[in-house]
């Protein structure tokens, strides 16, 4: 499993040189390739996406992370609870361990709820070469019974977490709020968390189209 965006945490020569299964266009499956040649090619690959959901005191909230600062991709930016690529092999129901990984919840795939799928395109410049990402991405979605503070942050991937009203970050990516206010927490510089709060907005978040966090947002709301 690896960064669901770009071209990993660090970029080092071994995990870009992480195997990936590539498709055509339509989703079918043409072989595989190193990760690097997927990115420079732009191949067509399948990730996996997971948005975490909460309900406190009549409350619906969304979680999402904020980036490590130390990523070659969209450092600091917000983005989905947890997601990561699929490598060489694996099936979804592999891939969901990335939720563990980067948020310590062991959460069983099969109590996962499927909102969809959705493909993007993402072309960039990570640590001096280009990149074009395509990705094919089953989402999913889970109420997480648990505090916000019970989430174990992988730190090389997540600085922190937050949540938000699911209402009001459906406006904001409607474009009827301008910003939303959220809570959660950062980990310092000694890996310690503590609590932190934040004003978001889309420009904020890793690109995508707004469609697609709204569309999400309204598919996780009918479950929380």
């Amino acid at each position: 499993m690896s960064d669901e965006t770009g071209n990993g945490s660090n970029g080092g020569p071994q995990e870009a040189e992480e195997r990936f299964d590539y498709y055509d266009e339509n989703g079918a499956w043409l072989g595989t390739a190193p990760r690097s040649e997927v990115h420079a090619r732009g191949l067509w690959h399948r990730s996996i996406h997971c948005w975490l959901a909460r309900r406190e005191d009549g409350r619906k909230l969304v979680l999402f992370q904020q980036r490590s600062p130390d990523k070659d991709t969209f450092p600091g930016h917000f983005d989905i609870t947890a997601a990561g690529h699929l490598t060489a092999g694996e099936s979804m129901r592999d891939a969901a361990r990335e939720i563990e990984e980067e948020l310590g919840a062991a959460i069983p795939f099969e109590s996962l709820l499927y909102l969809g799928e959705a493909s993007k395109e993402i072309a960039g410049i990570a640590q001096g070469t280009a990149f074009l990402d395509r990705e094919i991405s089953d989402i999913y979605g889970f109420v997480y019974p648990g505090p916000l503070t019970s989430l174990t942050l992988q730190r090389e991937e997540v600085s922190g977490v937050y949540e938000a009203e699911l209402e009001a970050m459906i406006a904001l990516f409607e474009g009827r709020l301008e910003q939303v206010r959220c809570t959660g927490f950062r980990l310092g510089e000694d890996g310690v968390p503590a609590g932190a709060e934040a004003l978001v907005t889309a420009s904020g978040f890793v690109p995508r189209p707004a469609s697609y966090y709204s569309e999400t947002f309204r598919a996780l709301l009918l479950h929380v």
